[in-house]
C-alpha cells in the first residue's frame, strides 16, 4: 500500500497522468486545461527569458574578467545588466517553483484536501510571483534600453584595443541595446508576466471555486455525475424491486365490534365486490 504524505495519497501517482489526453482532454475539473496552457506559457517564457539573460550576462562578466586579466589598469562596469540578470533568474525560478508546483498539484491531486492557511499561502505566493516578477521586467528592460558597459582606467583607444582581444566582442557589445540576446530577453520577460499574472487570476479563480462552488470539479461535471447516479438508482433492479416492496403497505390490524382481530386490506371494487356476495 502506497504511503500518504501531507495527506497526498502516493498511490495515485501515475505516469498515465502526464499523458497529453488526460492533461488536456478531461474536463470534469475547474479551468483545468486553460490553467494548464496558461501555467505552461508562464514556465516557458520564463525560462526562456531568464536563459537568455544568462547567456548575456555570462558573456558580460567574461569580457570584464579577459580584460581586466590582461591590462590590470582597465576596469570594466557592467555590473547594472548583471544585477539585473540575476534578479531575472531569481524571480523565473520563484515562478517555476510556485505556479510548477500548482501544474503538478493539480494534475496528480486535483481533488485533494487543502486546509485554509494552505490555500492562503497559494494566493500570496501567486501575487509575490506576479510582483517579483514585474519588477524584474521592468528592470531588465530599463537597463537594456538606456544602459551601457564601460571601460575606465584606460584612453578610449586601449579600451577599444583590449575590447577587440576579447573573443566574443561582437555578441557583447557596450551598449546593452544592441546585443541581440538581451533584447529577446526583455521581450521574453514581458510574455513571462503575462503569463504570470494570468496564472495569478486562475489560481484564485479555482480556489474560489474550490471554497464556495461545487469543489475543484466543474458543475458540468457535477451535474453530470447527479444524473449518471439517478439513471444508475432507477436502472438497478434490486433498488427497484426494493423500492417497490417498500412501497406496498403493511395490513393493518384492527378491532372489529366482537373484538376479533381483521386485517383491514386495500381492496380492488371487484375484490370488495366479491366479498360483498
Amino acid at each position: 500500500m502506497a504511503p500518504v504524505i501531507w495527506g497526498l495519497d502516493l498511490a495515485e501517482f501515475k505516469w498515465s497522468k502526464f499523458n497529453s489526453k488526460y492533461m488536456f482532454g478531461n474536463r470534469d475539473y475547474h479551468l483545468r486545461r486553460t490553467k494548464f496552457a496558461v501555467y505552461q506559457c508562464a514556465l516557458i517564457f520564463c525560462v526562456v527569458s531568464e536563459s537568455l539573460g544568462t547567456a548575456v550576462l555570462s558573456d558580460y562578466i567574461q569580457m570584464e574578467r579577459k580584460i581586466q586579466t590582461i591590462d590590470h589598469t582597465a576596469h570594466v562596469y557592467n555590473n547594472d545588466y548583471v544585477g539585473a540578470g540575476s534578479y531575472n533568474i531569481f524571480a523565473g525560478v520563484f515562478v517555476a517553483f510556485i505556479f510548477g508546483a500548482a501544474f503538478f498539484f493539480d494534475l496528480i491531486w486535483p481533488e485533494r484536501y487543502e486546509s485554509q492557511g494552505v490555500r492562503w499561502a497559494w494566493k500570496i505566493c501567486g501575487v509575490l510571483a506576479t510582483i517579483f516578477h514585474l519588477a524584474s521586467a521592468l528592470t531588465l528592460t530599463i537597463i537594456t534600453a538606456t544602459h551601457r558597459s564601460r571601460i575606465t582606467g584606460v584612453s578610449p583607444a586601449r579600451a577599444t584595443e583590449l575590447l577587440h582581444m576579447y573573443s566574443k566582442y561582437r555578441e557583447a557589445p557596450l551598449i546593452y541595446r544592441h546585443n541581440g540576446r538581451a533584447v529577446a530577453a526583455v521581450v521574453f520577460v514581458w510574455l513571462g508576466w503575462v503569463s504570470v499574472a494570468a496564472s495569478c487570476v486562475l489560481l484564485f479563480l479555482s480556489i474560489n471555486n474550490t471554497e464556495k462552488g461545487p469543489g475543484p470539479k466543474s458543475a458540468h461535471a457535477e451535474g453530470r455525475e447527479d444524473t449518471h447516479r439517478r439513471a444508475n438508482h432507477n436502472e438497478d433492479p434490486e433498488l427497484a424491486m426494493s423500492e417497490k416492496t417498500n412501497s406496498i403497505q403493511e395490513p393493518e390490524l384492527t378491532h372489529g365490534p366482537e373484538g376479533v382481530n381483521n386485517m383491514n386490506y386495500t381492496a380492488s371494487p371487484a375484490t370488495a365486490h366479491e366479498t360483498s356476495r
